[in-house]
């Protein structure tokens, strides 16, 4: 059986439930992100998962700890290619019911896209090199999380809720990694 990935959106942080971007600011899980992390432990324990990771982002992190008191896994690594896609400018800024239009407007400043999908391929490639043949709790955020997914799948994926998990196969990946060549893509730091 071919090894998974679980990528998991960190659970609800003020700023998720007020709509806003949050990017590489570091705002905590409130009270429903904890509830969602510690729900989203007791779904995946159906698989044995070996090593538990995540972003270095404090709602990340608290959300991966919180996973990992269910699943029996302590953190091993905070990735920084995990991080959440930087909206420049547009970090911070309420886009709740705002137009496609003003949105893009806002993140012309944003991190592009294709950088951030391949931070997060990057990391991928680096926790499947360092961990052949486990399968791997990913704690991430969800632009960079849903970008990835896109780019190894090579098809749009939708939007990833709070805690959300989603399964990835590892052959998936690896075929993507193949493709593109170990340089463009080697681990950073």
């Amino acid at each position: 059986m071919d090894a998974q990935i679980a990528l998991v959106r960190h659970g609800q942080t003020e700023w998720n439930a007020e709509g806003r971007l949050q990017g590489q600011v570091d705002i905590p899980l409130n009270r429903q992100g904890r509830a969602q992390a510690r729900t989203a432990g007791a779904e995946l324990i159906s698989i044995q998962w070996d090593v538990l990771v995540s972003s270095p982002l404090g709602r990340a992190v608290e959300t991966a700890s919180l996973l990992g008191a269910d699943l029996g896994l302590e953190i091993s690594e905070r990735l920084p290619d995990l991080m959440e896609r930087n909206y420049g400018a547009g970090e911070g800024r309420v886009v709740l019911g705002m137009s496609r239009e003003k949105i893009d407007a806002i993140l012309e400043t944003a991190e592009p896209e294709a950088m951030v999908a391949a931070r997060g391929i990057r990391a991928l490639g680096h926790l499947v090199t360092a961990h052949p043949g486990m399968n791997l709790v990913v704690v991430a955020h969800g632009t960079l999380l849903r970008l990835t997914l896109e780019a190894v799948l090579g098809r749009p994926h939708p939007r990833i809720r709070n805690c959300e998990a989603v399964l990835l196969n590892v052959s998936d990946l690896e075929k993507v990694l193949r493709d593109a060549g170990d340089q463009e893509l080697a681990p950073r730091g």
